[in-house]
């Protein structure tokens, strides 16, 4: 490990006019917190000068007020604060100064990573991967012989984000680091960064004895679609023996998309583990395979709801017109998966018979069937649920921003749902739907009011689309395209 860097200058702190240093820490460090919280435009500058307090953990809640705020005029007194002589002060100053995200505190980041203390040299790497400069590259590659294995993931991770030809030949070694958690995101990042021969730098590991590696080879198979793999993975779904794994290999091979996997994924929709049914299904709609229907329709009545849910979906895809009568009993299931399932089913099936019932579920208390109401009605064309949706585009969801875990009946699965972040872009697509079937002022009005309402940087975001629009394996259009209605000649000039 390179040597130590030098600590913070030793110098008598004066105490700044008006700071207190002789009352209580608690009351100070009370008071730090009341100034990021607030945010005024004072507040800042004496964050600043927080960093020179004689007290350690008030230096420490500064330095993360002012990245919290992202304060970008105070980064040469975070980028001196890498040298206090406090490592959690040091390190607060490296996390904040990666969500400033400013190139210009690069060379200080990659001296942070010589820092003493294994906590900062994390930190610094995280940094750096929060900045993506491509001239950190060498700095980050020496941090994989870091003697802490903590840094040398982080640094992996950094790595497979900044993408440089000498990553790629770096993740590669990494692959045989004895940690089992810098082995799975050498994987990971080697499947982001996709080399030509992925492959056969994934295959090896679909063996390693290391649970969370073997499911990283299954995932990067998957995500990169990488069609060799087929056989691999058929290969090793009757050998694997632990339970945690079987979800990542039936997933990638439903991503893979090659229909000659569907024999081996139809002997799964009646495993003994809940979570292995619902992947297999997952993955069989994916393949669209119309040998699903049968088994799909049967677990419409499994006892684990996680299960009928992902029945209901496959059966969407996979399913006639006719199916529509034995998913609609699931829209009163008492668990919002099957409820969601089947809304989805019922979209995607072209059911107009159920639109009453479907509308009904903008007002279900779970936001995950509403998210799927919302993209079965634009789906389908529902003029009727034009009032609906434009309440829930006029009235913000409380809780966006939030993830919501659902654990399951058997302990088996938990399932996250982010569908808060979701359902504004969702009930913009649906409107927009609406509007190029049936050109509507109303409509037109209320969605330019929305677009005006949000920043550039949002607008030119990738668009969060439910889940029949993700899956079809191509890059989601920007936020901004989902407006679909004429722009004023005044909008059109603030754009």
């Amino acid at each position: 490990m390179p040597p130590a860097r030098s600590s913070r200058p030793s110098r008598v702190r004066r105490p700044s006019p008006g700071s207190g240093a002789d009352r209580p820490v608690a009351e100070r460090l009370r008071e730090i917190r009341d100034w990021i919280a607030r945010g005024g435009d004072d507040d800042p500058h004496r964050l600043v000068e927080r960093l020179d307090d004689d007290e350690s953990v008030l230096r420490q809640a500064a330095a993360w007020g002012l990245g919290h705020l992202k304060v970008h005029r105070s980064r040469p007194a975070l980028e001196r604060a890498l040298r206090d002589s406090e490592a959690e002060v040091r390190r607060s100053a490296a996390a904040a100064l990666g969500a400033l995200g400013d190139a210009r505190s690069r060379v200080q980041l990659e001296g942070a990573l010589r820092d003493p203390s294994a906590r900062v040299r994390e930190q610094a790497a995280w940094a750096l991967w929060a900045i993506a400069d491509d001239r950190s590259e060498a700095a980050l590659i020496a941090c994989m012989d870091d003697e802490d294995p903590v840094v040398r993931w982080s640094a992996a991770v950094a790595l497979g984000r900044l993408g440089c030809p000498g990553c790629v030949e770096a993740l590669r070694l990494a692959r045989g680091d004895p940690n089992d958690r810098v082995r799975r995101e050498a994987l990971l990042a080697l499947a982001h960064l996709d080399p030509p021969d992925l492959g056969a730098l994934l295959r090896p590991f679909l063996t390693d004895p290391a649970v969370r590696v073997r499911i990283a080879a299954a995932v990067g198979l998957g995500e990169r679609r990488v069609r060799e793999a087929v056989p691999w993975l058929l290969d090793r779904l009757p050998k694997e023996t632990d339970a945690r794994v079987l979800p990542s290999l039936l997933v990638a091979l439903g991503r893979i998309g090659d229909p000659a996997a569907a024999p081996a994924l139809l002997g799964f929709v009646s495993h003994r583990t809940s979570w292995a049914r619902v992947c297999a299904f997952h993955a069989l709609g994916d393949l669209r395979s119309p040998d699903a229907a049968a088994p799909a329709r049967e677990h419409l009545a499994d006892p684990v709801w996680s299960v009928r849910g992902a029945a209901a979906e496959c059966l969407g895809g996979v399913g006639v017109p006719a199916d529509s009568t034995v998913l609609l009993p699931l829209l009163d299931d008492r668990q919002m998966w099957p409820r969601r399932g089947a809304v989805y089913a019922l979209g995607r099936l072209g059911a107009v018979d159920a639109l009453a019932r479907i509308r009904a579920h903008l007002g279900d208390p779970e936001p995950e069937v509403r998210l799927a109401a919302v993209w079965a009605l634009g789906h389908l064309g529902d003029a009727e649920s034009r009032d609906g949706l434009l309440q829930l585009l006029e009235k913000p969801d409380s809780q966006v921003g939030e993830r919501i875990t659902f654990a399951e009946g058997d302990g088996a699965i938990s399932l996250q749902s982010d569908a808060h972040d979701r359902i504004f872009d969702a009930v913009v697509q649906a409107l927009g739907r609406l509007y190029q079937a049936r050109p509507d002022p109303t409509i037109e009005r209320s969605l330019a009011r929305a677009r005006r309402r949000l920043p550039a940087s949002e607008l030119h975001r990738p668009a969060r689309l439910p889940a029949p629009e993700v899956r079809r394996g191509t890059d989601p259009p920007t936020l901004a395209e989902l407006f679909v209605v004429p722009r004023s000649p005044r909008s059109r000039k603030r754009s």
